[in-house]
């Protein structure tokens, strides 16, 4: 993973995608703190291959994390400090969620400023 680039790149197949589309409630309370610790103890995990996160001025935002296996993405759902975190989103953070698990099995991109 590319940490100066927001695409998680050269991810090979199959592999799985934890897509997360949220709306936002008003005001931050704690929100960019602990949505910054989840990204950094995310990454830690294994099996985590990477994320591309966006949120837009409304407080719509979708985040895509990617895994190596189903029981990668059991085991961070089980993490201790990520469940307290999804508790908050639900009392505090989130008007609404949506959450997709997928299995990616091809993928391929396309980049104006990379040599031919």
């Amino acid at each position: 993973m590319n940490p100066t680039s927001p695409f998680a790149l050269n991810l090979k197949p199959p592999y799985y995608a934890v897509i997360f589309a949220s709306q936002r409630t008003e005001g931050d309370d704690g929100y960019t703190a602990t949505a910054q610790r989840m990204a950094e103890l995310a990454a830690q995990q294994p099996g985590y291959l990477g994320a591309e996160s966006t949120r837009d001025e409304a407080g719509f935002g979708i985040t895509v994390a990617y895994y190596d296996s189903l029981e990668a993405i059991a085991a961070w759902r089980r993490h201790a400090e990520h469940t307290l975190a999804r508790e908050q989103g639900r009392e505090r953070w989130y008007q609404h969620f949506e959450v997709r698990i997928a299995k990616v099995e091809r993928a391929y991109s396309f980049d104006r400023g990379a040599a031919s």
